[in-house]
């Protein structure tokens, strides 16, 4: 049968799908808590029924993922019980690693989290073992302490992600090691004792916590039973500590990792090693006890969700997910800590898989949906096989699980308890500290009390088509240099860059980043092919750049173009082949679903200034985000507006407090808007009226507003009625910039509220249309916004941010007339440093792939990628594509058109981390 249109979606409607979803979310957010000690099998759904081939395939395998992923998440795509997708783009990964990734991101909001306190000691001891080098097998293994350093240090490092929230964790993670800066034998004294107290004796008692639950109790253990680690390996009455069990385990499995991957005992050692890793798994989320008085326990709601998408036998990922699947039917039986998670494997079984998980019989969802809730654990897998037919309808819509939330943080409700026991003293020591002098109160307000309008000068022009047309121009004559290259028998290859339509209007150049962004590409190009006539092992890439529509309309349209290209690249000049994509400057419904047409494609996609959280969840296997994500910025941004003077006194202009309140603007139908909107209301301590705004009148239904209008004369009044009841408080732009001047303009015009300074923050959408001073003559616009990278004239910015401010200001002026409005943008510098990843992975792929195919650029990408870039410090970490470490995050105070910046977190230069730098910035550890 032909594959159906892409316009399908939902739960294939086969015979008994109804009972199969609606025990689907029982089992996953029952009513009765007790339920979750129920153990549910591992099913199976079988999406071919013989007649699916290749990309009708993938899309009934996305079909049914989509459709069951739809239960774990609410209307405003928050997740509401923990879930991952269990996927990998190579065979050679363990799965149960990016499960144990997965859970813990987009954790539901204050629900208990699983520590998996065993779980991460192995995992990264055996990430280790698989780094060593064949030859480095001949050495035998790393030995106990490398090992144990090894993952003390990635405690150290992921220790907030990872949870391991005990007390002691602030002694085991002490963490320098660094000796004290003096000479001579006092020095090194000193030094040994230092050593000692912060390195030797932290990671020696954290080692012994650690044998002790894994391996056996201690003499003093009341719990005698040995740890399941101990007697999965027989190692349960000698002395071996934790990891030295693990450095066993390298000797036995070194020499086999050692062969070629597609040999027999290489294969044997990676399901060895994963059945190691899905047992530490199962253990540690068990389910805790529900109830009792600990408010932790009582936060269990709702259980663990996996979903594995089985790739094609044969293609990339499938001998992984099958592995997976083997080791967690094997391992299921042996876990004492039942019952653990539910895992749902979508495609077609291989004969070989189903012979191990001992030919399962093919039953109906009826029966199937019952099994899921049987209180006696089901031993065997429960393989249900869909038919064709449902695949060519509707089908069902699986509703949204919603289990019981809790507003406040289950931390915060187990700290004010311990508090609250000792209240009465300290209400009896506030007397004693009334003797002494209360510090004065400081009401200065931050960046000043300067508005918009400051030294103000006319607004800058701007020459649309002329700028775009120059842009090109230098990406095309960089792209004739890159040919030249390839004629002299260098590897080239091609970079898609998706951008907007380009402007046809002043206006339209003002609210949208393109010309800075393609000023920054062609920018790294010339870079890169400069230091390509210097270096052979570069690659130089040819730059195709491909308009999407306004807004990005045909987004997904465009992408599913490309994927076709690419799938049959056969008899093409080895320089038109496609090894990457750059763009996707906005946050929108179609720029996400394009990333998922390049991630199920396994394109590479590197990001530019789309934050949405929601862009990065949709894409988890090909798509690397540059910026900070929503969910960052958010948390900084309430941090700031909450802690940190920037709203005008009551009764003076030049005294500042911290915001009480927010009025909050969003369009609903936006995906940026609604996202940040929401993860700002979510992190915001006060209350915040909700004002959906949008100029075409179209709004989500559903939508938790307090009022909708299209109309910003009607915005203007329902603002100042908010600011009369609620002076402190401050506007949170979440809208579009173009929605921004609308507002402006009917504040400006109304004047009814603008006799008192007015405070907005707003995100990073705000920065084309605010340094290009057309606000220049508000002075009662009091303006911060977020962006990417500290301008060139802050005391804080790197050496290399000012070294491309002034590659960028030189290149403007050599290639373009009239006064350049963006030289302190980030959009600039964010697409610079986006194709500056791209570029280095493909360098790198091509080392070991001659063929640079997108496969190897995935890799590579999944290594790691470190540099000093324009906007900062860039740190991806090993297989997680989350945005880099720490990434840099700016607050800037807009006067006239020049920004200022008032906050600066995250690695602006390499070292600096939010966790490190106070309020507001630790707020998005």
């Amino acid at each position: 049968m032909p594959p159906p249109p892409l316009a399908l979606m939902g739960f294939p409607d086969d015979e008994g799908a109804d009972d199969f979803v609606r025990m689907f979310r029982q089992v996953l957010a029952p009513a009765e808590r007790e339920s979750l000690a129920h153990t549910p099998p591992l099913v199976v759904l079988d999406v071919e029924d013989g007649a699916a081939e290749g990309a009708e395939y993938e899309t009934r395998v996305r079909r049914v993922v989509e459709a069951l992923e739809r239960a774990s998440r609410n209307d405003q795509d928050q997740a509401t019980v923990p879930y991952a997708l269990v996927t990998a783009p190579k065979d050679g990964e363990l799965l149960s690693g990016t499960a144990a990734r997965g859970l813990f991101f987009g954790l539901p909001r204050n629900m208990t989290p699983d520590r998996l306190p065993g779980f991460w000691p192995l995992c990264d001891s055996v990430s280790y073992i698989r780094t060593l080098t064949t030859e480095a097998t001949s050495a035998g293994a790393p030995g106990a302490h490398v090992l144990r350093d090894h993952a003390h240090e990635q405690l150290r490092r992921n220790r907030r992600q990872r949870r391991e929230g005990r007390a002691q964790v602030s002694l085991w993670a002490l963490g320098g090691g660094d000796s004290p800066p003096v000479g001579g034998l006092r020095g090194w004294l000193l030094g040994s004792f230092w050593h000692g107290i912060t390195r030797t004796f932290p990671r020696w008692c954290w080692e012994r916590h650690k044998t002790r639950r894994l391996v056996r109790p201690g003499p003093l253990a009341r719990r005698r039973r040995p740890g399941w680690l101990g007697e999965a390996l027989g190692m349960t009455r000698g002395s071996e500590t934790v990891f030295e069990v693990m450095d066993e385990v390298a000797d036995r499995q070194l020499p086999r990792l050692g062969q070629p991957p597609e040999h027999e005992r290489h294969q044997e050692s990676l399901f060895a090693l994963e059945k190691l890793l899905t047992r530490a798994l199962l253990e540690d989320l068990a389910d805790p006890p529900v109830g009792g008085r600990l408010p932790r326990r009582r936060r269990r709601t709702a259980r663990p969700l996996l979903l594995v998408p089985m790739p094609r036998e044969g293609t990339p990922g499938a001998a992984a997910a099958e592995r997976f699947l083997r080791a967690f039917h094997e391992e299921r039986g042996h876990t004492a800590n039942r019952p653990g998670p539910l895992v749902v494997a979508i495609g077609r079984p291989s004969p070989r898989l189903l012979t191990d998980l001992g030919n399962p019989t093919a039953i109906g969802f009826g029966q199937a949906g019952r099994l899921l809730n049987e209180p006696e654990p089901v031993t065997g897998p429960v393989l249900v096989k869909l038919r064709d037919e449902p695949f060519g309808r509707e089908g069902i819509v699986v509703r949204h699980c919603l289990p019981p939330t809790f507003r406040l943080g289950g931390r915060t409700v187990a700290t004010t308890l311990v508090a609250g026991t000792g209240l009465f003293s300290l209400l009896l020591g506030i007397g004693a500290y009334q003797v002494f002098a209360t510090p004065a109160v400081s009401y200065e307000c931050v960046g000043g009390t300067r508005s918009v309008a400051e030294d103000a000068n006319a607004p800058i022009p701007v020459h649309a088509s002329d700028w775009y047309t120059s842009a090109r121009k230098q990406i095309d004559r960089q792209n004739a240099r890159a040919m030249d290259y390839y004629r002299q028998g260098r590897t080239v290859r091609t970079v898609v860059a998706f951008v907007s339509e380009p402007p046809t209007s002043v206006d339209e150049t003002r609210f949208d980043g393109i010309i800075p962004e393609l000023r920054g590409i062609a920018l790294w190009q010339r870079d890169l092919n400069d230091d390509a006539s210097a270096d052979t092992s570069l690659v130089p890439l040819l730059v195709d750049v491909r308009t999407t529509g306004e807004s990005f309309e045909n987004a997904e349209a465009k992408a599913r173009e490309l994927v076709a290209e690419v799938r049959d690249e056969t008899g093409k000049p080895p320089y038109k082949k496609v090894v990457g994509v750059l763009g996707y400057a906005q946050s929108r419904e179609s720029t996400r679903a394009a990333l998922q047409v390049l991630d199920q494609a396994r394109i590479p996609a590197i990001g530019t200034t789309a934050t949405a959280d929601e862009m990065q969840d949709s894409a988890r296997l090909s798509y690397w985000p540059l910026t900070p994500n929503n969910s960052k910025e958010a948390a900084v941004e309430a941090e700031f507006a909450s802690e940190k003077n920037i709203v005008a006194r009551g009764g003076s202009e030049t005294q500042c407090a911290p915001s009480g309140h927010a009025i909050v603007i969003e369009s609903s139908t936006d995906l940026y808007s609604r996202s940040l909107a929401a993860k700002f209301t979510a992190r915001f301590p006060g209350t915040e009226p909700v004002f959906d705004f949008n100029q075409a009148n179209e709004f989500a239904p559903g939508a938790r507003v307090t009022a909708k209008t299209s109309s910003a004369d009607t915005l203007t009044e329902l603002i100042c009625g908010e600011l009369r009841q609620q002076p402190d408080s401050v506007v949170y732009w979440s809208a579009r910039a173009k929605d921004f001047s609308a507002f402006v303009g009917a504040m400006d015009r109304s004047g009814t509220c603008t006799d008192h300074d007015i405070t907005v923050l707003g995100g990073n959408e705000l920065t084309n249309v605010a340094q290009t001073g057309v606000f220049a003559n508000k002075d009662w616009l009091r303006l911060y916004y977020s962006a990417h990278r500290l301008p060139s004239t802050d005391k804080d910015a790197s050496a290399k941010t000012r070294q491309f401010v002034a590659e960028y200001t030189a290149f403007v002026k050599q290639t373009a007339t009239g006064t350049d409005p963006w030289k302190q943008d980030g959009h600039s510098a964010v697409s610079y440093d986006a194709f500056h990843v791209l570029s280095q992975a493909v360098t790198a792929a091509r080392l070991a792939d001659p063929t640079v195919s997108r496969a190897s650029v995935l890799g590579r990408l999944q290594d790691g990628i470190t540099f000093d870039g324009a906007t900062g410090y860039v740190s991806y970490g090993k297989d997680v594509n989350a945005p880099p470490t720490d990434k840099t995050l700016v607050l800037l105070r807009q006067v006239a058109d020049q920004p200022e910046a008032v906050v600066a977190c995250g690695a602006y230069r390499k070292g600096e981390a939010y966790k490190k730098q106070g309020v507001p910035c630790d707020a998005a550890r």
